[in-house]
């Protein structure tokens, strides 16, 4: 445990950090699963709807720093790549 206060203030806002990445994760994921499933279902209109969504989402975790910027182009690529491919 720590004695410091300044590391105690650390543990404390370490985990708030970690509870809020953890939430943006979840959302990108569950948006992900949306293309996918939509894929699967052969809907192209409802596949780039849940496109556009989930680009937005994983931009928006990107820009708060829970996403490398290389780790959100790929996947905004293949999700890309993927919705293409359905005609």
């Amino acid at each position: 445990m720590a004695n410091i206060k300044s590391a105690k203030k650390r543990i404390l806002v370490d985990r708030r950090n970690a509870e809020r990445n953890k939430a943006v994760k979840s959302c990108v994921k569950t948006a992900v699963k949306k293309v996918y499933a939509a894929i699967e279902d052969g809907n192209k209109a409802e596949a780039e709807a849940a496109l556009k969504n989930a680009t937005s989402i994983i931009s928006k975790a990107k820009s708060k720093g829970v996403f490398h910027a290389k780790t959100a182009s790929r996947k905004i690529s293949r999700l890309t790549l993927a919705v293409n491919k359905l005609d």
